[in-house]
């Protein structure tokens, strides 16, 4: 998904709402819709201080599909640590909702792919500087742990200080659909590089193999290995050399260097920069003022001509005659004039009145549950309220859509209950009392009893204590009675023997292949996405994709057994491999309720032809807690 950039039809920037686009996502009141792509459509909207933002739509289709959503989920959580100059950062996202959707820093600028075709080749200075500024993106992305999969030149967006890189991440969590596989085109196959055509690992290099061909475009107007089929085209780009006859001399190391087939003969990020800097004709790159063409500059300024945002009708200032249907006013009162943000985004921040600070009278009617906004209000997002200083202390305004979570450390203000009376009610809630009181006396008189005519009860250990009294439980002790006095009986512990585990020894995993641990023996089968019970992801993770999997990297010297594994919680779906060594060893939960326990006893050698780890398996079949498969 492109993003923050209009088609290349030549339609305005900022395109009005159709029919079907939605007026909010989450309570971002949406102005105009910016793009669309394979993944979704992309709208402008703005944050309560009036900062534009991008809000991109995922497809329902995708939203659909368990693993992406939980890819899309992992990639979002690293995309919110990327914080470079270089970068649209993401700031605020929801994989979990009923559309994922995430929000980024709103652009003013086209992306690289519509400048080029609107305005032909960049210069070669601008070229340098764009690469520089992709080069320093891309340093900070890796930084973050994420490779990112898809770097294209509409995933390059111009402004006026610099390139900004865009998408980040999202290409992994679309690998893991099957609806790439079904007519589903995310990417570009022009650019991506040998070892991703072909099937093969993904690293850091392979952004490098695509940052040349950015260049190679931005320089020359059309794709190192050509256009055409996607078949043909990837053909070309791990078999054929590329086509770099238009390719300034001055760029033509760095292009070159960069297309190299093989992830280890690219130069790194940072030699990359240096590149730069050798074949700029200063000794210090330099981003002036007009380091674009004035005629992208010029999309620039018209960019950044953002539609005003929505109007939001303010709330109203009485409680009005007739309530909306399924919505109750929390408190009778006429709040003071709202003081608005930048006009537009969702309905301003409720004003706690001096009513609501002090400790008020009771209202003439019980206060409800929060149902909903008033009619044509749109809801607003869960942002912390910042609270007001009464006599009472600090206060805080009712959430104001019970619809989004409540933010961290926000407490909303509850509303004054009415005093209750005395008099009547209190004798009767004390004649309750006493009651209860005497059928819980009866209850232990006739246990005390019952235990003193021989009644058996047990030990801390479980094991008949031939007394009469209730036993009292050791400290610490697990699987004991009460020891509360009420008299019940303590349950026996489960007399049910452990299951045995099966071991499988030196099974090679290779990357790309999955274990189902419910088979006999286990074996290695092909295959990395798909809620597989435990998969050598490709990207270098071991995955628990199955529903209610999960895996737990036990601590070094922690020795792994079935009690260990059945006690820990420390849940994770997915453990990188570099975090493996020798010896280390993995609990593992399927959701069809087996344990197992990976011990890792090596890797595959940096010449062999393929990548794998070496393991040992212990499986014990439905032998799962059920708190952790639930």
């Amino acid at each position: 998904m492109g993003g923050q950039q209009a088609d290349r039809s030549g339609s305005e920037v900022f395109q009005s709402l159709a029919a079907d686009d939605p007026t909010t996502v989450a309570g971002y009141r949406l102005a105009a819709r910016l793009g669309a792509g394979g993944m979704g459509k992309v709208y402008l909207s703005y944050t309560p201080g009036g900062r534009p933002v991008a809000i991109k739509l995922i497809r329902p289709e995708f939203g659909e599909d368990a693993e992406f959503r939980r890819r899309f989920a992992q990639e979002v959580r690293s995309a919110q640590r990327v914080q470079g100059l270089f970068t649209a950062p993401v700031i605020d996202a929801d994989p979990e909702g009923a559309q994922p959707w995430l929000a980024t820093a709103y652009v003013p600028g086209p992306s690289l792919a519509d400048a080029v075709v609107r305005h032909g080749a960049l210069p070669v200075e601008t070229v340098l500087l764009l690469v520089a500024g992709m080069a320093e993106a891309l340093h900070v992305i890796h930084g973050a742990g994420i490779v990112h999969r898809d770097l294209k030149p509409s995933n390059v967006l111009l402004a006026s200080d610099g390139p900004r890189v865009i998408d980040f991440g999202i290409a992994h969590a679309a690998d893991a659909t099957s609806l790439t596989g079904s007519g589903v085109t995310i990417g570009t196959p022009s650019f991506m590089a040998p070892e991703q055509a072909a099937g093969r690992r993904v690293t850091p290099a392979t952004d490098v193999f695509a940052l040349g061909q950015v260049a190679a475009y931005a320089a020359t107007g059309v794709p190192a290995f050509g256009e055409g089929t996607g078949h043909g085209v990837l053909y070309r780009i791990v078999h054929e050399q590329p086509d770099l006859s238009g390719v300034p001399e001055r760029l033509t190391e760095l292009v070159t260097r960069c297309l190299s087939k093989e992830p280890e003969a690219r130069p790194t990020l940072a030699e990359i920069i240096q590149l730069c800097q050798a074949a700029n004709a200063a000794t210090v790159l330099r981003r002036p003022e007009d380091w674009l063409p004035g005629a992208v500059s010029a999309e620039i300024t018209a960019r950044a001509a953002a539609p005003a945002p929505p109007q939001t009708p303010p709330p109203p200032t009485t409680v009005p005659s007739a309530a909306p249907v399924g919505y109750s006013p929390t408190a009778p009162a006429a709040p003071a004039a709202p003081s608005t943000p930048p006009p537009g985004f969702g309905p301003p921040p409720q004003t706690v009145t001096a009513a609501q600070s002090a400790p008020a009278a009771a209202p003439s009617t019980p206060a409800g549950p929060p149902a909903g906004p008033p009619a044509g209000v749109a809801p607003a997002p869960a942002f912390p309220y910042a609270p007001t200083q009464g006599p009472g202390g600090p206060t805080y305004p009712q959430q104001p859509y019970p619809g989004r979570p409540m933010p961290t450390g926000y407490h909303p203000q509850q509303a004054p209950q009415q005093q209750k009376k005395r008099g009547g009610r209190g004798l009767v809630i004390a004649v309750a009392a006493v009651v209860a009181f005497a059928v819980a006396g009866g209850t232990t008189a006739y246990v005390l009893l019952k235990d003193k005519d021989g009644q058996t009860t047990t030990d801390a250990g479980g094991k008949p204590n031939g007394k009469g009294s209730a036993s009292t439980p050791s400290s610490g002790g697990t699987g004991t009675g009460t020891g509360t006095g009420t008299g019940s009986a303590t349950p026996k512990p489960s007399t049910a023997p452990a299951p045995e585990g099966a071991t499988y020894e030196n099974i090679n995993l290779t990357a790309g292949y999955h274990l189902t641990l419910g088979d006999d023996p286990v074996r290695p089968q092909d295959g990395e996405d798909g809620g597989y019970e435990l998969s050598y992801d490709t990207g270098g993770y071991l995955d628990a994709e199955s529903t209610g999997g999960n895996l737990v990297l036990l601590d070094p010297g922690q020795e792994g057994t079935l009690e260990a594994c059945r006690a820990e919680t420390r849940f994770t779906e997915n453990i990188a491999v570099s975090k493996l060594s020798q010896g280390r060893q993995v609990c593992v939960t399927t959701g069809t309720g087996h344990l197992g326990l990976v011990t890792v006893k090596g890797f595959s050698s940096e010449d062999s032809p393929s990548t794998y780890m070496t393991l040992d398996l212990t499986v014990w079949r439905n032998a799962a807690p059920s708190s952790s498969t639930s």
